[in-house]
């Protein structure tokens, strides 16, 4: 395959195909988006017209070898904007492939890995927790029921009621907690994302405030999605519940195809469903550990919801941000779009 034939579209990164003296033979989509150029516009042009400083590009050209691995370079700028990028490049039959990762790509990146990070060691506290406390709990929980069979007074009739109360609500918050811990095995299915949230939003007969506005602008031309439509329902059901009590007056869920999104493992198309509503702003200093566990920004509230979200996201290989901003406040899930041929069907950890 000559070089000019790989399929650009396919790569998750910016990438400019390059011919053997650096000029533009070739930049991907994600590369015209960074550059705000065409590819048109890129074509014939020097790698040094568009990244900087000039002794830097040379530098790197001149390490190239056919032979020799790629080259990097973490002090480079575009030249439009000035926006930091790290460059990384080969040779290859052909010519040379240069990707770049902007800054604030970079920093998304990063992010997103440390919250996973984050929701693995949840998750392991998660499942230590199930064993060496829920046995013990149902032990306590048997031995306090049997003890109000028994024949006593009111008052202790009153205290072992009050022991078996005590133990049902730490039964359910660890059970809560759980929720974001690891999940066995699921068998996914193809759903149709729209009935599902269609499904979570309830007709209004008192289920939400009637001057809550409650709008839908879908995308008809979404396809059906590879999922588990329980989880994936109760990742909606967060969302859908926490707009509701944040909103003032309107709630907007959206859904669209996002062409330049690329998730982490899946080089296919992407899914965004977005649920925005124009309550109180999220303080920034909260938002980059709002999918913590007990991290919320309200006065009462588990803190879990948000956590079970990502989690969910983390199973179906999407992933979770929030937007805050401007009077408005948006969840943005993007799930990627997957069939019951792509790979195995079944999601979650052991």
């Amino acid at each position: 395959m000559r070089f000019e034939q790989v399929p650009l579209s396919i790569l998750p990164l910016p990438m400019l195909l390059l011919d053997s003296e650096a000029r533009i033979l070739q930049a991907n989509l994600l590369a015209q988006e960074a550059l705000c150029k065409s590819n048109r516009q890129l074509a014939g042009r020097h790698l040094s017209d568009v990244f900087s400083p000039y002794v830097e590009i040379e530098r790197l050209l001149s390490l190239l070898t056919p032979y020799g691995g790629g080259v990097s370079e973490h002090h480079v700028c575009m030249q439009d904007g000035g926006m930091p990028v790290s460059l990384h490049m080969g040779m290859h039959e052909g010519g040379i492939a240069a990707i770049f990762v902007p800054e604030a790509h970079r920093s998304e990146v990063e992010r997103h890995a440390k919250r996973h990070e984050m929701a693995e060691a949840v998750a392991r506290i998660a499942l230590e927790m199930a064993h060496e406390v829920k046995n013990p709990l149902a032990a306590l929980r048997g031995a306090s029921q049997w003890l109000s069979e028994q024949d006593m007074n009111t008052d202790a009739k009153e205290a072992v009621e009050q022991m078996i109360n005590g133990v049902d609500r730490i039964r359910d918050r660890i059970d809560a907690f759980l929720q974001v811990g690891p999940r066995a095995p699921v068998q996914m299915e193809m759903i149709n994302l729209h009935a599902l949230i269609q499904d979570v939003i309830p007709n209004r007969d008192g289920q939400y405030p009637e001057d809550i506005y409650i709008s839908r602008v879908f995308d008809p031309s979404l396809p059906d999605i590879l999922a588990h439509p329980a989880r994936l329902r109760q990742a909606f059901e967060n969302l859908w519940q926490n707009a509701l009590e944040a909103a003032d007056s309107k709630i907007e869920w959206q859904t669209r195809m996002a062409p330049l999104v690329h998730l982490p493992g899946h080089q296919g198309k992407v899914v965004e469903i977005s649920i925005t509503n124009d309550g109180a702003m999220i303080p920034e200093e909260l938002q980059d550990r709002l999918f913590e566990p007990y991290v919320t920004g309200k006065q009462r509230g588990s803190g879990l919801g948000l956590a079970q979200v990502e989690r969910v996201m983390l199973e179906h290989g999407g992933r979770v941000n929030v937007k805050s901003e401007n009077g408005r406040t948006t969840m943005i899930l993007q799930l990627p779009v997957k069939s019951l041929n792509d790979g195995s069907n079944q999601s979650g950890e052991k």
